[in-house]
C-alpha cells in the first residue's frame, strides 16, 4: 500500500481529525476569506448615514447601489475566476483578485461623489475569489474533513460581519470613510501575504486521494445536474435571501438608529458590541444540539422563522433604542446560525466529485443577493418609504421558509 501524502499523513491513525496540513490550510484560507469580506462589511453600518455628505448621496437608490454593486460584480465573475483557478492555479488567481480588491478600495477612498464610490466598489467586487478559495480548501481536505473546513469559512463570514458592526462606527469617527476604504486595501495586501506564506503548498496529487481518477473522470457529475439539484437550489435560494435581507436592512437601520433612537453615528458601537457578543452566545447551543442530535432541520427552519419575525417587527417602525436593539439581537443570533450552517450543508449534500462546482454556484448566488439587497433596498426606500423595505424583506424570508421546509435531504449528523 502506498504511503499517504503530506496532506493525509495522519489520516490512517486519526481518520476523524484534521491533519496539521488540513488545519493550517483551513484556518489560513478562512482568515483570507474574512479579510476580503471585511471590505464589504466595514461600510455597512455607517455608509447609509455618511452618504448624504457626498454629492448625489441623498438619493437612497444611489446609496443602495453603492452598497450592492460589490455583490453584482462578484456574482458575474465568481465562475470565471473559479474556472481560471482550475487552469492557471489557485494562488495566482487569488492574488490577482486581491490586487483588484485593493485597487477598488483605493479608488473608493479617493472618490469625491457617490458615483465614484460606486465605481470603486464595483472594482472591489471584481476580485471575485470566493469560488477559488473554497476550491482551494477542497484541494487540501479529505471528504471527511471538508464539512469542518467549510464551516470555518461560514463562521469567518459571520464573525467578520459581527466585528465590522462593532468597530466600523469607532473607526469612522477616527479616520472617516476614506480611512475605512484605505484599511480594506491594507487588508487585501495582508491577504496576499497569507496566500504567499501561510497557505500550505498544494500536494502533488492535488487531492488525488479523495477524487475519482482514470476512467472515473468520464462519469464525473455534470455541472447541469449540480445546478438543477432541488435541495442545493433551496440552499442557494437561502443564501441569496439571507444576504439580500442583510444588505437591505442596513440601507435603513443606521439612519433609524440616529433618527428613531437618538444615537449619533460614532456611538452605534454601543448597540452593536453587546448585541454581537450576546448573539454569538445564543448561536452556539442550538447549533451544537442540532449537529449532535441530527436535528439541524429544526434549528435551520427556526432560524429562518426568527429572521422573518425580525423583519416584520421592523416593518412596524418601532422607535426607541431598546426595541431596535432587541430586534437586532434576534436577527444576529439567527443570522449567525444560518451563515455558519449553509456552506456546511452545501458541502455535505453536493455530489462528492462536484463540491467545488456546488460551492461556486453557492458563492455566485450569495454575491447576487448582496447586490439585490443593496439595490432593491435603496429603490424601495426611495419610492415607498423605509418601512416598506422591511415589508419586502419579510415576504422574501417567508418565501425562503416555504422553500426550505420542502427539502428532501438533511444530513442526520455532522460528518465524521
Amino acid at each position: 500500500m502506498p504511503a499517504p501524502d503530506g496532506r493525509h499523513a495522519a489520516a490512517a491513525s486519526s481518520p476523524l481529525r484534521m491533519t496539521p496540513v488540513e488545519r493550517r490550510a483551513s484556518v489560513s484560507l478562512a482568515t483570507l476569506f474574512a479579510f476580503r469580506m471585511l471590505g464589504l462589511f466595514l461600510i455597512l453600518p455607517v455608509f447609509g448615514a455618511h452618504a448624504p455628505s457626498l454629492p448625489g448621496g441623498n438619493d437612497p437608490t444611489m446609496v443602495g447601489l453603492a452598497l450592492g454593486v460589490y455583490g453584482l460584480t462578484q456574482g458575474l465573475l465568481q465562475l470565471p475566476f473559479g474556472l481560471a483557478s482550475d487552469r492557471f492555479g489557485r494562488k495566482p488567481v487569488i492574488v490577482f483578485g486581491l490586487v483588484l480588491f485593493a485597487l477598488g478600495s483605493v479608488m473608493a477612498a479617493g472618490a469625491d461623489d457617490i458615483v465614484g464610490t460606486i465605481v470603486g466598489r464595483a472594482v472591489q467586487g471584481a476580485g471575485a475569489i470566493s469560488a477559488a478559495v473554497t476550491a482551494f480548501i477542497a484541494d487540501h481536505t479529505r471528504d471527511s474533513q471538508r464539512t469542518k473546513a467549510m464551516a470555518m469559512v461560514g463562521a469567518s463570514i459571520g464573525l467578520t460581519f459581527a466585528l465590522s458592526l462593532v468597530v466600523a462606527p469607532v473607526l469612522y469617527g477616527w479616520v472617516g470613510m476614506a480611512g475605512l476604504f484605505h484599511l480594506t486595501a491594507v487588508l487585501a495586501l495582508a491577504g496576499i501575504a497569507i496566500v504567499a506564506f501561510a497557505v500550505p503548498p498544494l500536494p502533488a496529487a492535488a487531492g488525488g486521494a479523495d477524487r475519482a481518477g482514470g476512467d472515473a473522470a468520464a462519469t464525473r457529475t455534470p455541472l447541469r445536474r449540480v445546478a438543477l439539484d432541488g435541495d442545493l437550489i433551496r440552499l442557494n435560494v437561502g443564501i441569496f435571501a439571507l444576504h439580500l435581507v442583510q444588505m437591505a436592512m442596513f440601507v435603513v437601520l443606521p439612519v433609524w438608529l440616529v433618527e428613531r433612537a437618538g444615537l449619533p453615528l460614532p456611538q452605534h458601537w454601543q448597540v452593536y458590541l453587546p448585541v454581537v457578543l450576546v448573539s454569538f452566545a445564543l448561536m452556539l447551543p442550538p447549533l451544537v444540539w442540532g449537529e449532535r442530535t441530527g436535528r439541524m432541520r429544526i434549528v435551520f427552519l427556526a432560524a429562518i422563522a426568527l429572521i422573518a419575525l425580525v423583519q416584520a417587527g421592523y416593518a412596524l417602525q418601532p422607535s426607541g433604542l431598546l426595541p431596535l436593539a432587541a430586534l437586532l439581537l434576534v436577527f444576529f443570533a439567527a443570522f449567525n446560525v444560518l451563515e455558519a450552517s449553509l456552506p456546511s450543508l452545501v458541502s455535505r449534500l453536493a455530489p462528492v466529485d462536484a463540491k467545488g462546482a456546488a460551492l461556486g454556484i453557492y458563492n455566485t448566488t450569495q454575491a447576487l443577493g448582496l447586490f439585490a439587497g443593496g439595490a432593491l433596498g435603496g429603490w424601495v426606500a426611495a419610492r415607498f418609504g423605509a418601512a416598506w423595505v422591511f415589508v419586502g424583506c419579510t415576504a422574501v424570508v417567508l418565501a425562503w421558509l416555504a422553500a426550505a421546509s420542502t427539502a428532501r435531504r438533511w444530513p442526520q449528523r455532522a460528518a465524521a
